[in-house]
């Protein structure tokens, strides 16, 4: 019997070959369009300033690697990095009109990735098994 940590690895592995194919369309990296939903959904929620440590939070990734994504992102025109309004120490990241909006072009993405992985599922089960997820998800938040 395979272990379920296994398992696990082996359906992030799936998903996120299929995720880094489409953002490679774009030319980014499946963690670079991740972080860019973050932003482009944090705009939309009507955030008037997002800054790199809440993206770090959300995104769960270590300050030095964040930095290096929204270089890159800015680099490629995708984010626009200027000092706050709010606190001159830290910068404000903002989507620019390419990358606008990002966040609901990546929900369609992901759930065209997750009707592919659960084809021999049905509609309950698929249903079933994002409840489950919700539930781990809650717990290893406590961890």
């Amino acid at each position: 019997m395979m272990p379920f940590g296994l398992k696990i690895a082996i359906i992030n592995r799936a998903f996120r070959k299929r995720l880094d194919e489409k953002a490679a369309a774009l030319g980014l990296t499946s963690v670079q369009l991740r972080v860019l939903g973050s932003i482009s959904r944090l705009e939309e929620a009507g955030e008037t300033e997002i800054h790199q440590n809440d993206l770090e939070r959300l995104e769960h990734i270590t300050h030095p690697a964040m930095t290096k994504h929204l270089q890159r992102l800015e680099s490629k025109g995708f984010v626009r990095c200027v000092p706050s309004d709010q606190d001159r120490r830290y910068k404000k990241i903002s989507c620019t009109d390419q990358s606008r909006g990002m966040h609901r072009m990546i929900l369609e993405q992901d759930a065209a990735v997750f009707s592919e992985l659960c084809r021999n599922l049905t509609p309950a089960q698929q249903e079933t098994f994002v409840q489950l997820a919700d539930l781990i998800l809650q717990n290893a938040d406590m961890l």
